[in-house]
């Protein structure tokens, strides 16, 4: 069974909001000048990659991918081996933007995330992102049963 697990967008929230700003600008504009495209072009780019990691239990291996345009992905597989480990870390992420007033927008993105680790206990890559830490849990159980994996 393959899971694809999304984690983040590359800009964050503020670089995708003002990437769909343009992939929108760029649309209307397009009919009437051929800047339009190179609007349409960045505001893809910006607004629409992300990242996310892709499960595949049954062959036992596991892939870090960046979504470019929100389409091509780009990373290679992991096989996992059996002395790999899984575990749960909590994340804190914020997004800093300042406005044309010199005023800055915070944005913060708090969770938790269930990592691969090699066996030194060296992170590897998120495989998942939840909410909670009781979803996390769940989450790391069951992926623990379907890799055949320990956890720390």
């Amino acid at each position: 069974m393959i899971q694809n697990n999304k984690l983040d967008q590359s800009f964050g929230p503020i670089g995708t909001i003002a990437g769909i700003t343009l992939f929108v600008v760029g649309v209307i504009l397009t009919p009437f000048s051929f800047s339009g495209l190179f609007l349409i072009l960045i505001g893809a780019f910006v607004g629409f990659t992300s990242t996310s990691t892709i499960i595949d239990s049954d062959n036992k291996r596991v892939r870090f991918s960046n979504n470019l345009f929100g389409i091509l992905r780009t990373g290679k597989w992991i096989n996992i081996e059996s002395n790999m480990k899984i575990g749960i870390k909590q994340s804190n992420r914020a997004w800093r933007a300042y406005s044309g007033g010199s005023r800055s927008i915070d944005t913060s993105d708090k969770g938790f995330r269930v990592i691969l680790f090699d066996a030194h206990s060296k992170q590897i890559m998120p495989l998942m992102k939840t909410n909670s830490f009781e979803s996390a849990k769940k989450e790391l159980e069951s992926l623990a049963i379907q890799l055949g994996l320990s956890t720390i």
